[in-house]
């Protein structure tokens, strides 16, 4: 399977409680901060609902 590097670019200030939960699962912290993962169905779901405060690079 492909891995997946995913780094937080913009805050989660002002964001509903769901968002910042689904970056606290992705192991994101504070701005900048990045995890590694292997791609799959549940991570693209992740993914796809914080788009807008990620960045997402295959490794």
């Amino acid at each position: 399977m492909a891995k997946i590097k995913v780094t937080l670019v913009k805050s989660t200030i002002g964001e509903v409680e769901s968002v910042k939960a689904t970056v606290a699962a992705l192991g994101l912290k504070k701005i900048r901060s990045e995890n590694t993962f292997e791609d799959s169905p549940c991570l693209q779901g992740q993914i796809k609902k914080v788009a807008h405060l990620v960045k997402v690079e295959s490794v």
